[in-house]
């Protein structure tokens, strides 16, 4: 085993048994946890530069204490989902099921009994990771989109985390091969994406405004839609208490086969911003949105 392969063993297995060990704990005694984490993450600043800059250029009317107090609600927030996310490792997919309440449900089941398939865009809002046990309630192969981890140990404890909804999870250079060989089966299935992470900065083909900043985006679920012949549907998520969620099922309101090219992104870039904007603190602001502004062709702006 060669020495970097040694170094992301160990810093794996040294945090696994923790993890572990935590995920039994019932989800009061988790969240016990979450208040401790916040008390240090609050305390050292995670990311409190990104996540004030961030805050800065999607507010600029805001003054210093609305992003203050934004920037503590999200650190709340983003605790409450450590622990969510490490709770998977032994909970029932049944007790996530009861802490998700689906709007208008019967929106995906219509499309699947009329045998088309489902593109789903989410953001990284609310509890990104509970949002799969809605496979458990529809009667097709729930698939979604990663992009593997530096780490091979942390990606395979990834992938089997995102496995417990009976997810199947592709990678991202293989999304295209999967679908066409679902098409070829006839399997109707449900492909969720995710869609406010940036663009490889190979790939910057689309910009437009978001947030208030000139933005690339990922043009995945357009491309994916008209590939597949698939719905195209935005979920709405809410978090109406602590570890209880609610999604909206909103459906593109076009013909993706005929609207103009973008206007679905468009679409799905709008609905996650009036998401964001109504419950700030529910979006990662940890991580760095606008690292490729500089690289604005000053022609692809819409």
């Amino acid at each position: 085993m060669q020495k970097k392969q040694i170094k992301q063993a160990l810093e794996f297995y040294t945090f696994y048994p923790l993890l572990w060990i935590i995920s039994w704990l019932p989800f009061w005694a988790l969240y016990r946890i979450s208040d401790l984490i916040f008390l240090f993450v609050s305390t050292f600043g995670y990311r409190r530069k990104t996540i004030t800059s961030n805050l800065k250029k999607a507010f600029p009317e805001k003054d210093d204490n609305f992003i203050r107090k934004t920037r503590i609600k999200f650190y709340r927030h983003f605790c409450d989902l450590i622990v969510e996310t490490i709770g998977l490792l032994n909970v029932k997919p049944e007790r996530i099921v009861k802490r998700i309440e689906i709007v208008d449900l019967h929106l995906l089941n219509d499309a699947i009994s009329h045998n088309k398939d489902i593109v789903v865009v989410i953001g990284h809002y609310g509890n990104w990771e509970w949002v799969p046990s809605i496979n458990l309630m529809v009667n097709a192969a729930g698939c979604s989109v990663y992009r593997p981890l530096k780490n091979p140990f942390f990606d395979k404890f990834m992938v089997s985390l995102r496995s417990l909804f009976n997810t199947t999870n592709f990678p991202l250079k293989s999304t295209v091969k999967e679908i066409v060989k679902m098409k070829r089966d006839d399997k109707r299935f449900i492909l969720g994406l995710i869609s406010d992470q940036s663009p490889s900065k190979y790939e910057l083909q689309f910009w437009t405004t978001f947030l208030t900043q000139r933005t690339p985006v990922i043009l995945g679920p357009e491309k994916m839609s008209k590939l597949a012949d698939a719905e195209l549907f935005f979920w709405d998520m809410d978090k109406t208490a602590r570890g209880k969620y609610s999604i909206k099922v909103v459906p593109y309101p076009g013909d993706i086969k005929t609207d103009p090219e973008f206007a679905p992104t468009k679409w799905h870039v709008k609905k996650l911003e009036e998401q964001i904007y109504r419950k700030p603190e529910l979006w990662l602001w940890s991580h760095k949105r606008w690292k490729y502004q500089h690289l604005y062709d000053g022609q692809t702006f819409e």
